[in-house]
């Protein structure tokens, strides 16, 4: 199921051209364009991340956004043509997790979406039948009884590879996992995060090597 974005914003064009773009982006979108119908709609339908204009008939956004906070920890990215240090500030202490001035690129806009929902998303703890358990808002895996912290780029690492074990990943899939901003890392930047994963892993299974290498491929996780 795609993620759904509140799109709260009374210029109508803009809004259904936000909407164009987010489908384009594989988002579910809904477009409100009166601040006094937003509190109801979100009780109601919980998206996953809502895209909040300031300047908004009969409520503002300040006030709306003060209102989620009292019930919903849903990300909240604040729309605003006033650059002030003061607004951003002011909606900042009132829970907003990010900020776009306008005028923007509707292109920018989602990227910024995609990137408050990567950074704030929080997911129960995932299990599979082999005694191996992710939990991603502690960085945390377990296996068989036994809980091991990682660093975040450890955890984006061995997501995939406790997700679907006995898959081959190769390097490039595992580095796209790691960094979502599309920088340049080596192979030996895999291959050494990787050995540092290994002698963490072995505090968990001291009798098995759990990463395997494939020669010339890549890497997979193999649970007994």
């Amino acid at each position: 199921m795609s993620n759904q974005i509140l799109i709260v914003e009374d210029e109508v064009k803009l809004a259904n051209l936000l909407e164009d773009y987010f489908a384009q982006a594989q988002f579910t979108s809904h477009c409100i364009y009166d601040g006094n119908d937003v509190i109801d709609w979100v009780r109601s339908n919980s998206p996953d991340a809502i895209l909040l204009d300031l300047m908004l008939p009969n409520k503002d956004g300040m006030q709306i956004c003060k209102e989620l906070r009292k019930f919903t920890d849903v990300p909240i990215l604040m729309v605003t043509a006033k650059v002030e240090e003061i607004d951003r500030l002011l909606g900042l202490e009132f829970g907003a997790d990010d900020y776009i001035c306008k005028p923007y690129s509707p292109r920018e806009v989602v990227a910024r979406v995609k990137a408050v929902l990567r950074r704030t998303k929080i997911t129960q703890p995932q299990s599979n039948d082999l005694g191996l358990k992710l939990d991603e808002s502690q960085y945390q895996v377990s296996y068989q009884g036994n809980c091991l912290d990682l660093t975040a780029v450890e955890f984006q690492l061995i997501k995939p590879l406790c997700r679907e074990p006995g898959r081959i990943f190769t390097r490039g899939q595992l580095m796209k996992n790691m960094y979502d901003d599309n920088r340049i890392v080596s192979d030996r930047t895999i291959d050494s995060h990787i050995k540092k994963l290994r002698k963490k892993l072995h505090k968990l299974s001291p009798k098995e090597d759990l990463i395997h290498s494939v020669y010339g491929v890549g890497y997979r996780l193999i649970l007994n």
